[in-house]
């Protein structure tokens, strides 16, 4: 139905042309319109031969035959609208513009199609507490000796927003840094040196063929000992998987997180982050030099909650730098003693396994108080007399064991505490001036899905 003209007359012809549209376009219909070419009304062979009966003539105008109160639409009218009015056995539905004017017809063999809209990806990344093991997630170690860690993510996230443009320029938003940066193309992005450096050693491995606003934001503070960077850079991933044919795997994406962190911007540290916050949930990893096994661990419902409702998570308001940390635990790894106390802690995270499995939470919350004495052990970086004030202070207001979470220097305090203890924890929190930050497990890990962009 791409010819209009054989679907309109003018309201001053005859009765006998109009007529012979309808024999033209085999439709059994035809359009009034006026001077301007708006529609007045229409008339079907049959409203024809019942005008005839009536006594008008062949030779009268067209307008005295025509239906002024007929269905039709604009090119606003949605699609479900138009299909509902074809299933009540209307055969076809003018499209008319502001002026009244036919544009296009509707019938059940012509639906206007459903034009592919631009979109955009958002995805979010949680965070992990870790409960043992660690030191021993790094390439340094696992080359030698095989290593285990045990963590789970929780309800802090980082959340990203991803759209393409039209052409090569890319815009950078984060409120992390609560700045933003603009390039011409890719090229000046990759000469870029500054505080955008992880988001750059992320696009650097992505190598985007196209132009796009990336916006970050973060429900943690930075450099505080949950993985963040790491979190970051699975969420902004999971917004370019998004525009992918050949979507990326969970190990793809913690390897190209890891070679982000690690390789492109030269950041010590382990393999547990990113495998954490890509798969999400309780996990048990195992890492050898051949391959790193991820190990889901099903705990049932009453059990997890209980041990959410065990755990404090303790901000000590004090950030650290993980690379410097993990750079001095590396060169300390070269020392036998060292390593020996690593090795341990790999043995005693086997235990915190499998205390878990079994159900058994306080042996579990004593196995934090013993990771954490063997971790201070690595570097003379990991703790400090304040740290341990705030540490040694938890356990004499009820709670069993702890540790500080991630590298070390600062940040969080992950504290175990049995169920009528746990107000005598919090409040001697409040009263060093910390902060007790809420959550509860999170099962899924890296979470992305597209949007359509809705047109202002």
């Amino acid at each position: 139905m791409t010819n209009l003209d054989i679907f309109t007359i003018n309201e001053n012809s005859k009765v006998s042309d109009a007529l012979l549209k309808i024999e033209e376009n085999t439709k059994g219909f035809v359009f009034v319109v006026d001077e301007k070419m708006s529609v007045l009304g229409i008339a079907t062979d049959g409203d024809i031969r019942r005008k005839l009966l009536e006594g008008i003539k062949l030779d009268d105008a067209i307008l005295f035959c025509s239906n002024r109160d007929y269905i039709k639409a604009n090119t606003y009218t949605p699609r479900e609208v138009l299909l509902k009015q074809l299933d009540h056995k209307i055969k076809v539905i003018p499209v008319l513009d502001d002026q009244n004017c036919l544009v296009s017809l509707i019938s059940k063999d012509h639906l206007p199609e459903v034009d592919e809209q631009k979109i955009y990806a958002r995805a979010k990344s949680p965070v992990r507490i870790s409960f043992g093991g660690g030191g021993s997630d790094t390439s340094n170690y696992f080359r030698e000796h095989n290593g285990a860690v045990i963590n789970a993510t929780i309800s802090l996230y980082s959340h990203s927003t991803l759209k393409r443009r039209e052409d090569k320029r890319i815009l950078i938003r984060s409120l992390d840094l609560n700045d933003s940066i603009e390039f011409a193309d890719l090229g000046e992005l990759l000469k870029y040196h500054g505080k955008f450096a992880l988001i750059q050693s992320v696009i650097k491995a992505v190598k985007p063929s196209f132009g796009f606003e990336l916006f970050i934001h973060s429900d943690f503070p930075m450099n505080s000992g949950l993985g963040g960077s790491a979190v970051v850079t699975s969420s902004i991933l999971g917004c370019f998987n998004q525009f992918r044919h050949d979507k990326w795997g969970k190990y793809d994406i913690s390897e190209i997180a890891f070679q982000a962190e690690r390789l492109h911007l030269g950041v010590a540290g382990g393999w547990q982050d990113q495998y954490a916050t890509v798969f999400g949930g309780f996990n048990f990893m195992e890492f050898n030099s051949n391959q790193n096994i991820i190990n889901p661990i099903r705990l049932n419902k009453e059990l997890l909650l209980e041990l959410e409702e065990s755990l404090v998570l303790c901000y000590t308001g004090t950030t650290h730098d993980s690379g410097n940390i993990h750079d001095d635990q590396r060169k300390q790894t070269t020392d036998s003693d060292v390593k020996s106390r690593i090795q341990i802690n790999v043995a005693l995270t086997f235990d915190m396994r499998n205390h878990l499995l079994r159900g058994r939470l306080r042996d579990f919350g004593n196995c934090l108080d013993k990771t954490w004495e063997l971790k201070r052990s690595f570097s003379s970086k990991i703790s400090n007399p304040w740290l341990d004030q705030i540490y040694s202070g938890a356990i004499q207001n009820g709670a069993i064991g702890g540790k500080l979470l991630g590298a070390g220097g600062g940040g969080y305090f992950l504290f175990y505490v049995p169920p009528f203890e746990r107000h005598k924890l919090m409040e001697w929190i409040k009263s060093e001036g910390l902060h007790y930050t809420p959550f509860i497990f999170e099962e899924d890990g890296l979470q992305s899905w597209t949007v359509r962009e809705e047109v202002k």
